[in-house]
């Protein structure tokens, strides 16, 4: 039997990365290959110009394709934007036949997405948070229990039809089929938690260049998920005012001398820079950066503080928040978040990655590389991992992804 090929696209508002990897054995994953290119036409998660935007996948895409030696037809994608939103909901079905059936939690589950949705909404996630047969809670695969009724928990992530529409046609303009669209913080969760921390409660954050995407786990599900329209492009702009230089300059700076914490930065550290306005470079204080950068970062993960707190979970989170993306590269940005948020906090980065890696071990591409892992999770018989829209065949091959096994209306996460 030939070995799986998967296809990951993550469309972010600096960078386009486009991924190819084979499965090899149960839980191996071998990168073939690699396309990253700037994102142009894209802005927190939103496309504002569609042919700039298509161009700047294409692009991505050709050079995967180059590296791989393989044409891509179909991909995951990424997902983020203040547009996403997110709901819970609960489904209860009777059990005629007093052994519960996989229809049966079809039927559950089907219920509970039976909540008004308005027209320009579109389903992306139906995640299954626990099921209850005959008042027994805690149960995370009911089937073959016995029992009268079955409840189910679900989280509901919807987005923006018109923006994932215009996401769509801009793949689809690279004639390549979307066969899913993943949200930022389930596909990173996928390769920097592990399973200890989903089942003790952790909350993950993706801190990228235009969005901060959060997802909460616990008991080994996703309890809450949310987006947050600020993120390292708010640091590079505040930098930009601040010392009078270009954005370009700015991200630049960022992440040469960059520190989120001024405290932790000498007195006499200084880097040179030419500023608008003066026709010589001049010394510019790392203390001054410093300042500019923290002010900011506290801001934010404040920010995130004040959506872990809304969601009702702030307590039921020993394990703490996971930092990822490119923007948790940032020196001190750790301890900060730890002091804000008063709880434990760890920056993670893929690891484990076989094949051309050497730019993706890094926590800019734990997204990335999460779309493999998400797209290895659904080649598993014991994964049901399902769309609303049904997904067309794999573009490879009809063997890598068998769509045909996989259950209609429903998307699960199993720890």
């Amino acid at each position: 039997m030939e070995e799986p090929i998967v296809v990951g696209i993550d469309i972010g508002t600096t960078k386009i990365c486009t991924l190819v990897a084979r499965l090899e054995g149960d839980t191996d994953m071998r990168i073939l290959g690699v396309g990253i290119e700037p994102a142009l036409g894209i802005k927190k998660g939103n496309v504002v110009d569609i042919s700039t935007a298509t161009q700047s996948i294409s692009r991505s895409i050709e050079k995967a394709q180059r590296t791989s030696g393989l044409e891509i037809e179909s991909a995951l994608v990424s997902l983020a934007g203040s547009h996403v939103m997110a709901m819970n909901s609960r489904g209860v079905v009777g059990i005629s036949g007093g052994v519960i059936s996989q229809e049966d939690v079809d039927r559950a589950l089907e219920a509970a997405m039976a909540v008004a949705m308005p027209h320009n909404r579109e389903i992306i996630h139906v995640i299954q948070r626990g099921f209850t047969v005959d008042g027994q809670e805690g149960i995370q695969s009911p089937v073959n229990f016995s029992g009268f009724r079955l409840e189910v928990e679900a989280h509901i992530i919807t987005a923006a039809a018109a923006t994932v529409e215009n996401l769509r046609q801009c793949v689809n303009g690279c004639n390549v089929d979307v066969l899913q669209f993943v949200l930022n913080p389930l596909a990173s969760g996928e390769v920097v938690l592990n399973k200890p921390e989903r089942d003790m409660g952790v909350c993950i954050c993706d801190i990228g260049g235009g969005t901060s995407d959060l997802a909460i786990y616990i008991n080994g599900d996703v309890w809450h998920t949310d987006v947050l329209p600020v993120a390292g492009n708010q640091i590079t702009n505040d930098i930009a005012i601040g010392l009078h230089i270009s954005p370009e300059q700015a991200e630049q700076i960022k992440k040469q001398y960059g520190h989120a914490i001024t405290g932790e930065v000498g007195e006499g550290e200084f880097f040179t820079l030419r500023t608008f306005g003066d026709d010589q470079p001049k010394q510019i204080s790392r203390r001054e950066l410093a300042y500019i950068i923290e002010a900011r970062v506290e801001e934010i993960f404040q920010l995130l503080h004040q959506e872990v707190r809304r969601s009702g979970y702030e307590n039921l989170l020993p394990a703490g928040m996971i930092l990822t993306g490119g923007t948790s590269q940032l020196p001190g940005i750790r301890q900060l978040a730890a002091d804000v948020l008063n709880m434990p906090v760890r920056v993670a980065r893929p690891e484990n990655l076989v094949g051309l890696v050497d730019q993706l071990q890094s926590p800019a591409y734990s997204t990335s590389v999460g779309l493999l892992k998400w797209s290895e999770l659904m080649t598993q018989p014991s994964y049901a991992v399902t769309h609303p829209r049904k997904p067309k065949t794999s573009g490879f091959k009809p063997s890598v992804l068998n769509w045909d096994k996989l259950k209609v209306l429903v998307e699960r996460l199993l720890p």
